[in-house]
């Protein structure tokens, strides 16, 4: 027990060493950064020899070999090559759409290009150097599209940051990536780049998208007066950069969220980026505008990948039209959007896939019985006849259609969805329930499997490539493998392709562990493939819980069971690593705030539907937890049982469990920017409810 809570205090510290690891870092640091960071062409020079190409390398200056496949044999391109077709095919089409005062402002391919075009030109007046980083901190914006594609033109490498950085966290990424010039929404982010400006030796310039400078400052700059600065700078001098540009150099810097450790500057080349927004897009069934041009909605954060890729890259690639979503997207105004974007394709993270079938449920809880009825009957008949997908010629196809017809398409056009052909899930785990919710509404979710170091998806479903609960196939030119199975079939998930990254920035260690000596990516992630090739993702390795009698334990099918069982519980958690039994955390399903989309007291709708079938008059979640209310407490208790009775084995049966006075959120730190569960951030923060579990 003493091994795993040193283990977790140095896993935590790593955490926090955002923060720390580069405080001490001064302007003294010029002294050493010629020392500090030789570039892959200097060190080649100092060996005196040309090497081969390596299939990953730590340098962001370096080439790489592409994993290319007779399949799938696209010619590598850069993303300018990329940008340069799409004007010729859709110049004229609308790229971009985003609202100012009430009315939607539209923005062409044509258009677009330009403006990139100028934006580069500026990077390069305020100094930007060769595969040096442009930072952009803010909410999606055509602001953030151009100046990602100007960093590109202009030879930097583009990086996101998460608006809910910290300014620490937005220090160590500007510092890794030798940001030259950082471009920030508002006075909001502006302030956290002002408190670590001094302690950024690379960084040139700062440009602001968004607001008007309450003060001046040298080198910060309006984005009026950024996209004039370039006007000197030949087209030649750009045309030059451009044209020394390789696909199999870098272009993109994601960073990791730093759930496990510091976050990794995972380096994407141009090949990345072209090859994926072509061909994973194609294998979800997304369509170029000659055929029909695609509406998508941008709001999830650009600086993951999932959103970079689906929302500006392919759209790039596919001349689709992109609509902005306001900053409040997930506070609410998300539906909004939709219904005027009417989009034809749309992408969430699972907990946002899940916030849209609790607002559906407890729309459903305050209607009328009659409603109620009708919508339950509607929804188990297209849930069945999605899920059995047989040929029967009985009376089922009118009555789906008639269901349909009459109740679900009326819940879709309610959600923006009357248009939406296409219906995709990314970035984490989603749960058979909201499977099964959304199937029954005639929306069946496509589930894409990669992750940042494979450009987003590696794996993808669509209408033409679909199971029920799986992640679909590897994308066409792609390769997956298993290693190390077990007897059920499940083993590492291992990737091959060119969606496969060049490596982690300066981190030579990390991209060894995640990159073997075949050149095959491992995940971390376990999985199994049927017969047909399909992918089934069943767990994370570093989240399997090992027991004191080391038993392994997968955390997410229990969890889920639990919150199959019992429609009060928001969050499951399970705990029971290095443990003699295991134990979860529970949270309740509660209200949020419209201001702060932080969680609340209050319980939703159908939280106090399932208090009243019990016979709780609970209508807070502090009521519940301050009088341990016997309803549920007990209605939790044998919705645990029935749970642990449809388990294989008693060593996964929930021995002990607690109710959390508040909901897990982002603002809490149990959540990531994309509502990813930071298991150890919350075994951290809930220590003592934890080792209650465990006093003898």
């Amino acid at each position: 027990m003493a091994g795993s809570e040193e283990t977790l205090k140095k896993k935590l510290q790593d955490e926090n060493e955002i923060a720390e690891s580069h405080k001490t870092r001064t302007l003294t640091d010029k002294q050493n950064i010629s020392k500090e960071s030789l570039t892959y062409s200097e060190k080649i020079q100092d060996k005196g020899k040309e090497l081969p190409e390596p299939l990953w390398t730590t340098f962001g200056d370096s080439l790489v070999k592409l994993r290319l496949d007779h399949s799938c044999s696209q010619t590598p391109i850069t993303v300018h090559e990329m940008f340069k077709e799409t004007v010729d095919k859709y110049g004229p089409l609308n790229a971009m759409a985003s609202k100012k005062n009430g009315k939607w402002e539209k923005i062409t391919f044509a258009e677009y290009y330009n403006l990139s075009w100028k934006a580069a030109k500026s990077f390069l007046k305020l100094g930007l150097e060769r595969f040096h980083g442009v930072a952009i901190l803010g909410f999606n914006s055509p602001e953030w599209f151009v100046s990602a594609v100007g960093a590109i033109f202009a030879g930097g490498i583009v990086t996101g940051i998460y608006t809910t950085n910290s300014p620490e966290a937005c220090h160590y990424i500007a510092y890794d990536c030798k940001a030259n010039i950082i471009v920030v929404e508002n006075q909001k982010q502006l302030d956290k780049i002002m408190q670590i400006w001094s302690r950024l030796p690379y960084l040139k310039a700062v440009v602001l998208y968004n607001d008007s400078l309450p003060e001046r400052h040298p080198n910060l700059y309006t984005m009026e007066e950024f996209m004039e600065l370039g006007n000197e700078i030949p087209d030649a001098t750009l045309n030059d950069i451009i044209s020394s540009q390789k696909p199999n150099q870098c272009c993109v810097l994601v960073y990791t969220s730093g759930t496990t450790g510091k976050p990794k500057g995972a380096m994407l080349s141009h090949d990345n980026i072209t090859w994926t927004a072509a061909h994973a897009s194609r294998a979800g069934d997304m369509q170029p505008a000659e055929i029909q041009q695609e509406i998508i909605v941008s709001y999830l954060p650009l600086s993951h990948i999932a959103a970079q890729i689906y929302d500006l890259w392919t759209g790039i690639k596919w001349g689709e039209q992109v609509y902005f979503a306001e900053p409040d997207a997930l506070k609410g105004s998300l539906v909004n959007t939709l219904k005027e974007a009417q989009p034809t394709s749309h992408m969430g993270v699972p907990r946002v896939w899940e916030k849209i079938m609790e607002k559906l449920k407890d729309t459903s809880a305050q209607s009328g019985f009659m409603k109620k009825k009708v919508l339950s009957w509607a929804m188990s008949i297209s849930l069945e006849r999605n899920l059995s997908c047989s040929g029967s010629s009985d009376l089922k196809p009118f009555r789906t259609r008639l269901a349909d017809y009459l109740v679900l398409a009326k819940i879709r056009s309610a959600l923006g969805f009357s248009r939406c052909q296409k219906h995709f899930s990314g970035a984490a785990p989603v749960t058979t329930e909201t499977l099964d919710f959304f199937l029954s509404l005639n929306i069946p979710l496509y589930q894409a499997y990669g992750m940042s170091e494979t450009t987003g998806p590696h794996c993808m479903s669509g209408p033409y490539v679909y199971k029920h609960r799986s992640c679909g196939k590897a994308v066409p030119g792609c390769k997956v493998k298993l290693v190390n199975e077990d007897a059920d079939g499940n083993g590492e998930i291992c990737f091959w392709g060119r969606t496969v990254f060049m490596g982690y920035l300066n981190m030579e260690d990390k991209t060894k562990e995640a990159i073997d000596d075949d050149g095959w990516l491992h995940s971390g992630d376990l999985g199994r493939l049927d017969k047909d090739g399909f992918l089934y993702v069943t767990g994370r390795i570093k989240e399997l819980i090992i027991t004191a009698g080391g038993e392994n334990v997968a955390p997410i099918p229990i969890e889920d069971g639990v919150k199959k069982e019992l429609p009060i519980v928001s969050n499951a958690m399970l705990i029971g690593d290095q443990k003699k039994f295991l134990s979860m955390l529970l949270t309740l399903k509660s209200t949020l705030d419209p201001d702060t989309s932080d969680p609340t007291d209050n319980l939703t709708e159908q939280a106090r539907e399932f208090c009243q079938k019990i016979g709780s008059k609970a209508t807070k979640v502090s009521e519940i937890v301050a009088t341990r209310d016997q309803a549920v407490y007990q209605a939790i208790q044998e919705g645990i049982d029935r749970v642990n009775m449809k388990s294989t084995a008693s060593v996964q049966h929930i021995q002990k469990w607690t109710v959390l006075e508040r909901d897990f959120s982002i603002s809490g730190g149990e959540f990531g920017p994309t509502m990813k569960l930071k298991r150890l951030a919350v075994l951290e923060k809930y220590k003592d409810e934890i080792d209650s579990f465990y006093k003898e």
